[in-house]
């Protein structure tokens, strides 16, 4: 199953996918250079010296009733490669928006990506060291969003975290998939 995984500038993408790859991930990180200042806020993120221009790839394997494999592709979160996250959704089973409540805007674009490609979708509020720490329902009042989107919290930094995230996103898919599949013979 291919999953996206998305959101703003420096909301953890590239840490939560290196976090619970079971191969070493593919990461398109490049330095930050004064060229791109003009255009990447570093706002609430100084510390930051990387950022992916291209995609990360990561991949695990899951025991539920049936073992799958998750194919992970994370997008860059600069708006200016925004073209490439229809490309990387193409063939998903659904994504995981990754948000950070010290810059909840800078995943707005992420959440109408979703609404957009009429994906399912979770939004997976980061808890960075230090943020503030809002109650789920007004992050989901934030993002105005649909009552089915689940809204969850996570450490991209911890592999246990991130793949509850993951399994979150499947058994949503697989609820919407479930309740839009017509009745079968077998179902009668």
């Amino acid at each position: 199953m291919k999953i996206l995984v998305t959101g703003g500038f420096g909301v953890g993408k590239t840490t939560a996918i290196g976090a619970v790859s079971e191969i070493e991930p593919i990461s398109t990180e490049e330095y930050l250079t004064e060229g791109s200042a003009a255009t990447d806020s570093l706002a609430g993120v100084e510390a930051k010296s990387h950022t992916t221009v291209a995609f990360d790839f990561g991949r695990i394997s899951l025991d539920l009733p049936m073992p799958i494999e998750l194919m992970l592709f994370g997008t860059p979160g600069q708006d200016r490669f925004m073209d490439l996250w229809d490309d990387l959704a193409r063939g998903a089973v659904g994504i995981v928006v990754l948000a950070d409540t010290r810059r909840l805007e800078s995943s707005f674009p992420a959440v109408t990506f979703c609404e957009r490609t009429r994906l399912p979708f979770v939004v997976a509020v980061n808890q960075f060291d230090h943020a503030h720490r809002y109650p789920l329902a007004e992050i989901r009042d934030a993002f105005i969003l649909a009552a089915h989107v689940p809204v969850v919290t996570c450490d991209a930094r911890d592999p246990t975290s991130v793949a509850a995230v993951l399994l979150h996103l499947v058994d949503h898919a697989l609820s919407l998939l479930t309740a839009s599949s017509p009745p079968t013979s077998l179902d009668a």
